[in-house]
């Protein structure tokens, strides 16, 4: 294949799923079903967040910019994987690529500073529960939020450049079904150490601090529930914290497992697989199990829905 710098080449081939041909549209309906079940779910959360004065409260201003995050990082990803599995050509333009880049990285950033945000709301909210509404106030919580998407892009607008200096081969094909960051410096031609450099750096950051954060958080939660122990408190610590935690581990477990414990280049379906379940399956997932299992938010939708009476809103 012939070098080429970033404006002469046109487009890559994304590989996309290993999927044996005759299973094609089965795993279409699949990943179908689940983006709609992703976007309907995680704009229900928005909408509801904004309509109901009720869930006008900080963890679910947060968890309203988490769907929000969500619902654009699979759309990133999926439709253009359902594209490819419909169609002969699986072909991308080069500032496809670059842009899916860019979104993925931002978004990637963005879910990983507001669960750490999230975690400090829950610490607040149990550890100082008498001066959380001085200490969260709206001031401060629109603060949080703004500097997670502002440090998200910032980050996302520097590997973005740095890529974009990049040549590339004619004819490049991306062993992958979206143009995964770390994929496609290897299918680079030019010298990539500079963006190396900056992963490793940006990834002892963006993921460590933020999970360190959160890890510290529920230490700090578990000592002061510990030292007067009681099955009501724990229980709704649990019932605050278990839904929070779950999808801590779910993202940080795949995250892990595609970046920082790669598999080698023969057990690539490995990676896809981990990556399927941080762009597809977890931000399905999150709508479940942060909200849609929560009594304010089930009140908070019989009001949309004008069902009045529920046991439930009582």
């Amino acid at each position: 294949m012939r070098p080429g710098n970033q404006s002469s080449v046109s487009e890559f081939l994304l590989l996309g799923l290993p999927v044996p041909p005759e299973q094609q549209g089965m795993f279409f309906a699949l990943f179908l079903g689940m983006y709609l079940t992703t976007v309907l779910g995680n704009l229900l959360i928005v909408l509801l967040v904004r309509l109901d004065s009720r869930l006008h409260t900080p963890m679910y201003f947060f968890l309203s910019h988490l769907a929000l995050s969500d619902v654009s990082f699979a759309s990133i990803t999926v439709p253009k994987m359902l594209m490819n599995m419909q169609s002969q050509c699986r072909s991308i333009t080069y500032s496809g690529c670059i842009s899916q880049v860019y979104f993925i990285v931002l978004f990637g950033c963005l879910d990983s500073f507001l669960l750490a945000v999230m975690a400090y709301d829950r610490h607040v909210a149990i550890c100082h529960p008498l001066h959380y509404t001085s200490i969260m106030r709206d001031e401060v919580c629109i603060l949080l939020v703004v500097g997670c998407w502002l440090s998200s892009c910032a980050q996302a607008l520097l590997h973005t450049l740095l890529v974009n200096q990049l040549s590339f081969c004619a004819g490049t094909i991306i062993p992958h079904f979206f143009c995964d960051l770390a994929v496609v410096l290897k299918s680079s031609c030019s010298d990539t150490s500079l963006n190396e450099l900056l992963i490793l750096i940006a990834g002892g950051l963006v993921f460590p601090l933020p999970l360190s954060g959160i890890l510290g958080s529920y230490i700090r939660m578990a000592i002061i529930i510990l030292k007067v122990p009681s099955l009501k408190r724990i229980s709704k610590a649990l019932s605050t914290c278990g839904s929070h935690l779950s999808v801590v581990l779910l993202y940080y477990g795949t995250i892990a497992g595609v970046y920082y414990f790669p598999s080698s280049a023969d057990s690539m379906g490995k990676d896809i697989i981990a990556s399927v379940m941080y762009t597809v399956v977890t931000p399905m997932l999150n709508p479940f199990i942060y909200s849609l299992r929560n009594n304010d938010v089930k009140c908070a939708l019989q009001k949309i829905f004008r069902a009045r009476g529920s046991p439930w809103c009582h």
